[in-house]
C-alpha cells in the first residue's frame, strides 16, 4: 500500500496544470488538428484563431465566466482543461479537458481535473462542479468515475458537434 501512494505522488507530480498563456497556440493548434476530438466541437482552425481565443482568457478570468489552464506532463504541454462558471448560479461550474492523442490513456486527464476541482472549490468557491460527457465517450466518463463524481442523469440532445445534437451524461459533486 505504502509503494502504491509513493508511485502515485511521483505520478501526480509530473501532471500540472497552469494558466494558458499566449505561446500555447502553436502547440494547442498542433494538438486540435492531430487529435480525433469527436465528442467535441472545435471552431478553431487557424493558428489566428487560437491567439485570439487564448487571448480573450484574462477577460473571461475578471469576467469570473471562465478559467482555462494548459495541462503539462513531465512539462510537455499535453492538454487543456477548465471551469466555466454558470452565469445564472455562479456557485456552479462546468469541468471540460481535452487531451493530446499520443498521451490520452495514461491517467493525464485524471490527475489534471482532480487539480482543476481543487482550484474550483478552494479558489473559486464553488459549490458544486458538473461534467458533461457525450454518452459515446467513455473514456471521460471513466475520468468521472475516478475523481469521485456521482451520475446524475442523462441530458437529451445538449452537445452538438457539426449538425448532429448528442446525449450527454450529467456527473457532479458538491463541496
Amino acid at each position: 500500500m505504502f509503494f502504491r501512494r509513493e508511485i502515485q505522488s511521483l505520478f501526480m507530480s509530473e501532471v500540472k496544470i497552469r494558466p494558458q498563456e499566449l505561446f500555447d497556440a502553436e502547440r494547442f493548434l498542433e494538438i486540435i488538428t492531430h487529435t480525433d476530438l469527436e465528442f467535441i466541437e472545435f471552431p478553431i482552425k487557424t493558428l489566428e484563431e487560437e491567439t485570439y481565443f487564448l487571448q480573450l482568457n484574462e477577460a473571461k478570468r475578471k469576467a469570473n465566466f471562465e478559467y482555462n489552464y494548459s495541462i503539462l506532463y513531465y512539462g510537455k504541454l499535453v492538454g487543456a482543461c477548465g471551469i466555466r462558471i454558470d452565469q445564472h448560479r455562479p456557485w456552479i461550474g462546468e469541468i471540460g479537458y481535452f487531451i493530446d492523442r499520443d498521451y490520452q490513456g495514461k491517467g493525464i486527464a485524471t490527475e489534471a481535473v482532480r487539480q482543476l476541482e481543487k482550484v474550483g472549490f478552494e479558489k473559486l468557491d464553488l459549490q458544486r462542479i458538473v461534467i458533461l460527457m457525450d454518452t459515446r465517450n467513455f473514456a471521460s466518463e471513466r475520468v468521472a468515475q475516478k475523481c469521485g463524481y456521482e451520475k446524475e442523469g442523462i441530458m437529451k440532445k445538449v452537445n452538438r458537434v457539426g449538425e448532429d445534437y448528442y446525449d450527454c451524461f450529467l456527473y457532479a459533486k458538491i463541496r
